[in-house]
């Protein structure tokens, strides 16, 4: 439990209070994850952290690989362990589906950041 809960950083409300692992804000609803001092180092608040299977942080342009074989709707053989994805984006995406990219032979599509890893 935080001593003193940090204010909101939507609307700066000093009155927040926690619900389990959330700070939340009284007077405009905003929840988020207070920052741990130190944890994350780097990152600024609000700024969102997306980590691969193996729990490496993720960022804009890195390459990865796919940890596991995939289905892929119309396509016969999917998306096999090993294939190599460069360039990747992250995004707020639907499902979990939080890494935009675009494969070699398949296209543009949406991947899971926990059935990849850094390469």
């Amino acid at each position: 439990m935080l001593e003193n809960l940090p204010p909101c950083p939507k609307c700066s409300c000093e009155y927040t209070y926690e619900m389990n692992a959330l700070v939340v804000c009284p007077e405009c609803g905003h929840e988020w994850v207070p920052a741990e001092t130190g944890a994350e180092g780097g990152h600024g608040p609000g700024e969102r952290v997306v980590k691969d299977a193996v729990g490496n942080v993720l960022q804009d342009g890195d390459t990865v690989v796919v940890v596991k074989t995939l289905k892929v709707k119309g396509s016969p053989t999917g998306l096999k362990a090993g294939t190599k994805v460069r360039g990747i984006r992250l995004v707020d995406g639907v499902d979990g589906h939080d890494i935009d990219c675009k494969i070699d032979g398949l296209g543009a599509m949406q991947l899971k950041s926990s059935v990849v890893r850094k390469a």
